[in-house]
């Protein structure tokens, strides 16, 4: 599971990476929302525990996969992204000040996460 959660990580860290910076490309408006001062800069030192996230989320994602007891990327996708997404995104809207489209563009990732990892793991589980 450790390795599964480490291979998740770090191909959702390039994909997010590529995909965030495409859609600040897309909506320059995220770009400017992301300096607005309600993040850490990314010059505090605390920002590089920031690229722990998806690792964290590797594992979690790994071990979620065990539990729902699906061969299925697409049905696990949906469960997480409805049981741990929009959730969080839901009273991410609710109490910050910060925008529909942040929001959407991070649920578009969250269930693009989930993807990645359940396509992954397929792959994993089927060299076993």
């Amino acid at each position: 599971m450790i390795k599964q959660g480490l291979v998740i990580g770090l191909a959702n860290l390039v994909v997010m990476m590529g995909l965030n910076f495409g859609l600040e490309k897309i909506f320059p408006q995220l770009a400017v929302e992301y300096q607005s001062g309600l993040f850490r800069p990314w010059t505090d030192p605390l920002m590089m525990v920031y690229f722990l996230y998806p690792f964290i989320n590797g594992m979690v994602l790994a071990y979620f996969w065990r539990l729902i007891k699906t061969k299925d990327p697409l049905k696990f996708t949906g469960v997480y992204f409805l049981v741990a997404t929009v959730p969080g995104m839901f009273v991410s809207y609710t109490s910050f000040q910060i925008s529909f489209l942040m929001v959407s563009s991070w649920a578009l990732m969250g269930f693009l996460e989930a993807l990645i990892a359940g396509l992954i793991l397929v792959r994993l589980n089927h060299s076993v």
